[in-house]
């Protein structure tokens, strides 16, 4: 039952969208109810309303100033709901069908910590979009009970993982209710009896279904499946997706939906096309070759990882385990089943049934996620697309990924934008032309802001600090290490990501001396904070992690390095707001495409990058700048080069530019690397332009086209 005072009762409706994630006067709605109840629940409002004093919801209820304010974001919500004016709908009056996506991790909000990097973090800002552009979509995945773990640091620097299970109650996840009962549950023949829990989220105008496994009718084995994201062996991978596959479409069905389009985000949700094929066959009548062709006018196939050992493949004795009575239902033998996944890397160890092939064979449209993601994949997959079967088919193409650019962007840089781009400068953030209007903006305004982007920053890194001493498990070198000594005023160097081995976190400290120069000049000094989380299972990784923490509780270093722990969207926003270079160092071209670098830039953030992933489309020189150029097939060679380039434009473009001020103490320069970084890389880079372009090469029937 509601806490709320009947007055101001859709605080409840509005908390339980997700649209205030990236609908700044929502955010301040809550924020003005209780600020520290807004930061005590991580910025959860769902959490927030149910511990909020009952005599601040009545005062709140008789505030003429409160109620006002409340009044329009309520108006504001409903219209954006019901409105029929969207952007869809108005390009694309005469298709009615809908558009399934599904992907095996979701990152919306910190509150649900269901993602676990760039993958899940791309899945949201895609739905999120997909509301914005009132796109007729639907969002499909699994919800992990213990969620992606929890990152603690020892005091050697070592990871530690922690799982814990994740009060749904706190967050914007509902359940499914069904006939009276708590909750739908929907029966999986897997191929014995398996049944899943549904629950359901509303991101904007987008609904998204997610499901799980860990329920009393499920033996042992099962109701673990979906606790963990990427979790287990390889079995339990093969369940996982099965359920994922499966599941997706069995709760489509559920929902009388029979989208047009699905939207496969990466190989695990490969087995979905399975089922397709078996309706095709056993409800319409078609024969298997019939089949094929219908399903792949319906998927549409994404693939990320560009090294082998990223796609997901299992023998083909495990997949006859679980499909040897799905293929007989098909009509058809064990041999031509598998040759619908079947795929050899020439490594050694012969075929096996992979799941980017499967993907990639029942689809109409495939893209790799940047312009050089799409050279690499091509290449990785050209004996299969030399095959006699795909003589007649377009090649993988590409789709760069983008940023839902409403979610990423500060407050600071939401109000300069309003003032110089206009008021709705939203609705036209993949316009370039718009961009072009950065040039009028005062070097003072442009600078004040990334002073109060910075300012935020600090103040959040401070008072995390703040609470871990409160809650007594931080000795002093955990503390220090967390950014107590860092300089507000200093130069400072983000570094945010996975800490998988490929993405060279610890590139910078290649020459200890030189970096040590860096971090120590008395004049123009850096600082660097780091962020991310190694796999629980990357012994290598964490590795990398350790030593890099090793440096940052040393006295050698004076307290200029951070490490912040338990990386999350939360961390991640504020890093990406407020620091003043973004660095990134994988090996290239292991970087399918990243999206950091891009919210980063939104932000006035200044990218300091290989040209890897995304970073070749955007890079223009004047608008940021690129670490190494030049190729070598030696590993250690490669690393020296990259690292005597990094530490010479930081030492001889970088630190200099920064650190020249005028007499108003504005850096003139620097402020013309950031304008041009910024109308350079939001309207390329945003998630509008990205999901206009899977409308229009993509989810388009291919006679609109």
């Amino acid at each position: 039952m509601s806490r709320l005072p009947n007055r101001i009762k859709h605080l409840q409706d509005l908390a339980e969208n997700l649209i205030w994630v990236w609908k700044p006067k929502a955010r301040e709605l809550f924020k003005i109810l209780d600020h520290p109840a807004w930061n005590s629940t991580g910025h959860n409002p769902v959490h927030m309303l149910q511990i909020i004093p009952q005599e601040r919801l009545q005062a709140a209820a008789k505030d003429p100033s409160f109620l006002k304010k409340y009044d329009d974001m309520i108006h504001s919500f409903q219209e954006t709901l019901e409105t029929q004016e969207k952007w869809f709908t108005r390009e694309y009056p005469e298709f009615n069908d809908e558009i399934a996506y599904l992907s095996t991790e979701y990152g919306l909000h910190q509150s649900l910590p269901i993602y676990s990097g760039g993958l899940g973090i791309l899945s949201g800002d895609h739905v999120k979009e997909s509301s914005d552009l009132g796109l007729p979509f639907i969002g499909v995945g699994f919800v992990y009970p213990q969620g992606y773990f929890k990152q603690t640091i020892s005091r050697e620097g070592w990871q530690q993982a922690e799982y814990e299970n994740i009060d749904f109650s706190k967050s914007p996840i509902k359940p499914v209710p069904e006939n009276g009962d708590s909750q739908l549950t929907i029966e999986l023949q897997y191929p014995t009896s398996l049944f899943l829990r549904v629950w359901s989220m509303k991101v904007g105008r987008t609904p998204l279904y997610l499901m799980d496994t860990d329920i009393e009718q499920n033996q042992p084995w099962d109701r673990g499946l979906s606790a963990r994201l990427y979790g287990g062996d390889n079995e339990m991978r093969i369940r996982q997706e099965i359920v994922l596959g499966f599941g997706a479409l069995k709760i489509l069905a559920h929902f009388g939906h029979n989208p047009a389009v699905y939207h496969l985000n990466e190989g695990h949700t490969s087995f979905a096309v399975l089922e397709l094929l078996r309706h095709e066959i056993l409800d319409k009548g078609l024969s298997f070759e019939e089949a094929k062709d219908e399903v792949r006018k319906k998927i549409v196939f994404t693939t990320h990882t560009p090294v082998s050992a990223g796609h997901d493949q299992f023998s083909f004795e495990l997949v006859s385990k679980y499909f040897q009575s799905f293929w007989e239902t098909l009509g058809i033998s064990r041999e031509d089943f598998l040759s619908l996944g079947a795929f050899d890397w020439r490594q050694g160890d012969g075929p096996k049934f992979n799941m980017t092939t499967l993907g990639i064979r029942l689809s109409r449209y495939q893209n790799a996620v940047s312009k050089l993601n799409g050279e690499v994949s091509r290449k990785m997959w050209m004996n299969l697309y030399s095959s006699p079967e795909f003589q007649n088919r377009p090649p993988l193409s590409y789709v760069t990924n983008g940023v839902h650019v409403p979610t990423w962007v500060s407050g600071p840089f939401q109000n300069l934008y309003k003032k110089y781009l206009g008021k709705n400068w939203f609705n036209r953030q993949d316009d370039p032309e718009i961009w072009e209007r950065l040039d009028d903006i005062p070097n003072a305004d442009l600078w004040n802001t990334r002073h109060a982007a910075r300012q935020h920053m600090f103040s959040f890194l401070r008072e995390k600090t703040r609470l871990h001493r409160i809650q007594g498990d931080r000795d002093s070198r955990l503390t220090l290490a967390a950014g107590a000594l860092l300089d507000p005023e200093a130069l400072t160097i983000g570094f945010a990501r996975r800490f998988a081995t490929y993405k060279r976190a610890d590139l910078i400290f290649h020459d200890l001396e030189r970096i040590k120069k860096n971090l120590l000049d008395p004049y123009t000094p850096i600082q660097l904070i780091f962020a991310g989380k190694a796999h629980p299972q990357d012994d290598p990784g964490k590795h990398v992690l350790q030593n890099i923490f090793k440096k940052v509780v040393s006295a050698d270093y004076g307290g200029r390095i951070a490490f912040i722990e338990d990386y999350d969207m939360q961390i991640g926003r504020y890093l990406v707001q407020g620091c003043d270079v973004w660095l990134n160092t994988p090996q290239k071209p292991m970087e399918a495409s990243g999206t950091s670098g891009m919210k980063a830039a939104i932000n006035g953030v200044v990218n300091f990058s290989i040209l890897d992933g995304w970073w070749p489309e955007a890079y223009r020189g004047g608008n940021g700048y690129v670490v190494g150029g030049e190729d070598f097939s030696n590993k250690d060679e490669q690393n020296r080069y990259d690292a005597e380039s990094l530490y010479d434009i930081l030492e001889t473009e970088i630190r200099p530019l920064f650190y020249k001020r005028n007499a108003e103490n504005i850096p003139l320069e620097w402020c013309d690397v950031i304008k041009n970084s910024i109308k350079t890389v939001t309207p390329q880079f945003s998630a509008r332009r990205m999901l206009k372009q899977y409308v229009r090469n993509a989810y388009l029937p291919s006679e609109r086209k």
